[in-house]
């Protein structure tokens, strides 16, 4: 095998210069993706577990195997989108390990606005599914969902890409046999939220806090 040579002189001013460069880049960006794992924030964080309630992280880390890693996709998504803050789009995302077997995990952010769906909430929900289907990955949905973000609810239905994909893609995955898995673990409210735990095999509820809210004129 050839063996590649390089030029490049690691003590130069120049290359110095770029690694001082990008070393502050990414301790930037670790910074961010710290303060994005706090949620909505300690008040909301509080607020959230003062109801009996563990938090979406906490979820995860006791779903997952021990010790396993948790590979986490989008978690930068919708920042500094919206004129305000909505750490990781208000969903948590990824692949993580379950009694052997990796599946994706997408679990509702309740501290995050209620844990209701932006518009670039629905992208990385759809974003992960397309991943598991993709990949034959079981799909386990952790719902704690207040739904649509209401000043946005206009932005979220209009295209095939959009909010009522996420039941289309369970239906689709569940008939090829890839696993769809609720557990629904607070608010259920409306639209895609409230019917996600219906076609999936099996579906859970915990004792409570718990509500079920459909929101159409039936």
């Amino acid at each position: 095998m050839a063996i590649l040579h390089t030029q490049l002189n690691p003590r130069s001013a120049e290359f110095v210069a770029n690694s001082e460069a990008m070393l502050a880049q990414v301790d930037a960006l670790h910074s961010l993706l710290a303060q994005v794992q706090q949620g909505g924030g300690a008040k909301a964080q509080e607020r959230h577990t003062s109801r009996g309630k563990l938090l979406p992280r906490e979820r995860i880390n006791r779903l997952l195997d021990p010790g396993s890693p948790f590979l986490e996709i989008s978690a930068l998504a919708a920042y500094e989108v919206y004129g305000e803050d909505v750490p990781a789009a208000g969903v948590i995302a990824g692949i993580g390990r379950v009694e052997g077997v990796e599946c994706m995990i997408v679990a509702n952010d309740a501290t995050v606005k209620g844990g209701s769906y932006y518009p670039l909430t629905v992208k990385k929900h759809l974003r992960a599914q397309t991943i598991a289907q993709q990949n034959r990955l079981p799909c386990i949905y952790l719902v704690d969902s207040g739904g649509a973000n209401l000043p946005r609810q206009d932005e979220v239905f209009p295209d095939r890409e959009h909010f009522g994909r996420i039941f289309f893609n369970q239906a689709n995955m569940s008939a090829q046999g890839i696993p769809q898995i609720a557990v629904v673990m607070g608010s259920c409210t409306a639209g895609v939220p409230m019917f996600r735990p219906w076609p999936t095999k099996p579906s859970w509820s915990v004792n409570k806090p718990l509500s079920f809210s459909p929101a159409h004129p039936w």
